[in-house]
């Protein structure tokens, strides 16, 4: 059984409820669609859990901003996060962020981050068959926070929900489980009060996490997917 997470953004509380609730149900694989990093405080924390899981961890796009020293193109908000998480990640976390792959392929599953147009910055927003390559059956992808299952006649989109910071109106943890051909997905409640007091701890204003409470963005906006289903 392989535990699909994503999008934990350095929320430890939420990653720690979301592995618990995952080695309990019989995971014994973890598997990342990236986004390690971003948003909370705790990265280097939640990089040694998946280390110590021996998770895959595939690049998202706050992964690549925090490997290369890069910052977001969109948001001053999401830079000034990374620029405080480059001053805490240690040499080895850094290292091992940085080994992350660019997707990953097994048998009939493909795991991504973004989407098959761009890996780590594509937003899929509107789900059809069509986005889902030839020769996969099930595509795995992260980056918008909203939790969604997909059944087509002959392939599944699955995105796993966010660990860190669910956009979809539900404050708990998200994640998935690929049980030989059977796709779960699992909501699990964690203390957001103990990620508020990192990040306060970290400096930063109610602004960067009181969105948690109620499983949105920054700002508030929750959001969702559409589904087209062919003719």
């Amino acid at each position: 059984m392989i535990a699909i997470l994503s999008d934990i953004h350095s929320n430890l509380s939420a990653l720690q409820a979301a592995l618990s609730d995952a080695v309990e149900r019989g995971c014994t694989r973890f598997i990342s669609l990236g986004d390690v990093a971003g948003y909370h405080a705790q990265t280097g924390e939640c990089i040694d859990l998946l280390m110590a899981h021996n998770a895959i961890n595939i690049m998202g796009n706050h992964d690549s901003y925090l490997v290369h020293g890069s910052f977001c193109p969109r948001s001053s908000i999401v830079s000034s996060i990374i620029k405080y998480q480059m001053s805490i990640i240690t040499t080895e976390q850094k290292t091992w962020l940085s080994q992350s792959l660019p997707s990953y392929r097994e048998g009939g599953n493909y795991f991504l981050h973004g989407g098959p147009d761009d890996l780590q910055d594509q937003y899929l927003y509107t789900i059809s068959e069509q986005i889902i390559p030839n020769g996969v059956v099930n595509l795995f992808a992260g980056h918008t926070h909203v939790q969604s299952l997909v059944r087509f006649s002959q392939k599944r989109f699955c995105n796993p929900g966010s660990v860190g910071q669910p956009r979809d109106g539900d404050c708990r943890a998200a994640y998935a489980i690929l049980k030989e051909e059977e796709i779960t997905l699992y909501r699990v409640p964690y203390d957001i009060d103990r990620t508020a007091d990192a990040m306060k701890l970290a400096g930063f204003s109610a602004m960067h996490y009181e969105n948690l409470y109620v499983g949105a963005q920054i700002g508030g906006r929750v959001d969702q997917i559409k589904i087209e289903i062919g003719e």
